[in-house]
């Protein structure tokens, strides 16, 4: 029987509506008891003047593992997501062979038994995510898929989707959408607008992610099913959500600290961190991504986390889309929405804790008895500076490498047990 007491924290816990300093005594991996002069005699933590917040749900993770753990393993990946307050994560499916088998869903959870943070995975909803042939959704299922996805791509066979979406509320899945109509994308590597043209490198139009999240819509519209829209970063398809969720469609949607806070700008340094899919877009797009989140269109925040050697990211043209973000979004997100006053605390933890939670289903997100004693303790107000040589995962691909964040992780427990501490 272990126990553990951490002592002062201030608590943040938006699904408790509790806020206040308090004691959390935990047993046996479970949160036992929230009040005020608690005692036991056990492993104690003084938490004065750190924050207790629920762990962070990323919703959106890649960990490259079966098959391309070069650049992440399910291990290293979860090693990531501790340091950066994460206790539960969706594993997409574009792995090596894919998630698209009961197989490879079972490996990846067997994996996990023994990692850092909950792994959940997302299976695919066509074989090798080639929109060919329909995966067995049901056996995915029972093999402990809890999402639905080709992400990394789009499922090009509108009807497979449909089907797919259709059967999802009934195996208690969720589909995950990546929106992008690939015929307009048609191989660009970033935004397409004044600094593709001034680079000379083709561009990626917003419409192929508008066209992709507009039909999306239209399908969870048509059958009146759910349907989470993945990794939002223009303002269009921010607008599309929106008109969407006021006529009553059943859609949720994410973006990713990078379009929050980052612009097209950054690729004239002609450095491939700053590629991803989709890509940084405008100074209006930013904007409109954080009006989403201001005003609930965009329920969650998610990182994309996509590692990447730094060999593959070498040539800035040549280089897979992708950035790494789980250690950095919490920092990112006080950083860039709760200094400026367009978030609270709250309503940040809101986006990456309870929200991904209640959207996934997951027994996550909460401070409440009896839930698992998954927390991570926060110090909002210090400042870091992003050092790629003091990451945790394999690769060092972040697009806020350099920079100086606020916000930072000191500790994260996972299911009582402490899997992280900032040294």
């Amino acid at each position: 029987m272990s126990e553990i007491l951490i002592k002062n924290a201030r608590i943040i816990s938006p699904a408790d509506n509790l806020s206040g300093v308090y004691d959390i005594k935990i047993k046996d991996g479970v949160i036992e008891q929230i009040g005020s002069g608690l005692a036991c005699e056990c492993e104690i933590i003084d938490a004065d003047g750190l924050c207790a917040v629920p762990g962070l749900v990323d919703m959106h993770v890649h960990l490259r593992d079966p098959g391309q753990t070069q650049k992440e393993d399910i291990i290293t990946g979860c090693r990531a997501a501790a340091a950066g307050g994460v206790t539960s994560l969706l594993a997409m499916p574009n792995t090596t062979p894919t998630a698209d088998n009961p197989e490879t869903v079972k490996y990846i959870l067997d994996k996990a038994k023994t990692a850092d943070a909950r792994v959940y995975v997302a299976a695919s909803i066509t074989k090798g995510l080639k929109s060919e042939e329909k995966t067995d959704l049901a056996a995915l299922k029972a093999a402990g898929a809890v999402a639905l996805s080709d992400d990394g791509r789009p499922v090009e066979n509108t009807e497979f989707l449909r089907e797919a979406m259709k059967a999802a509320p009934k195996l208690g899945m969720k589909p995950v959408a990546h929106c992008e109509d690939l015929f307009i994308a048609n191989g660009g590597k970033m935004n397409d607008g004044k600094i593709s043209e001034q680079l000379g490198v083709k561009g990626i139009p917003a419409a192929a992610e508008d066209c992709g999240t507009a039909r999306e819509i239209a399908l969870a519209a048509a059958e009146d099913v759910p349907v989470h829209i993945c990794h939002v970063s223009t303002r269009t398809s921010v607008a599309l959500v929106r008109d969407a969720k006021k006529r009553g469609v059943k859609v949720t949607a994410e973006t990713a600290p990078h379009y929050f806070s980052l612009t097209e700008n950054e690729l004239l340094r002609r450095d491939a961190d700053y590629r991803m899919n989709p890509p940084l877009r405008t100074a209006e797009d930013v904007k409109a991504i954080i009006e989403g989140l201001r005003d609930g269109t965009l329920d969650a925040i998610a990182t994309d986390h996509a590692p990447h050697t730094p060999a593959e990211k070498a040539d800035f043209e040549k280089a897979p889309n992708g950035s790494i973000g789980m250690e950095t979004s919490l920092a990112a997100g006080i950083t860039y929405l709760v200094k400026t006053g367009m978030l609270t605390l709250d309503e940040l933890i809101e986006k990456m804790s309870v929200n991904p939670a209640k959207i996934l289903g997951l027994n996550a997100g909460t401070l409440s008895a009896g839930a698992p004693a998954d927390i991570a303790l926060i110090n909002p107000g210090e400042q870091w500076t992003v050092d790629v040589n003091k990451l945790h995962g394999k690769s060092k691909n972040t697009p806020f490498k350099g920079l100086t964040l606020t916000g930072k992780v000191k500790r994260t427990i996972l299911g009582g047990k402490t899997v992280y501490i900032d040294e």
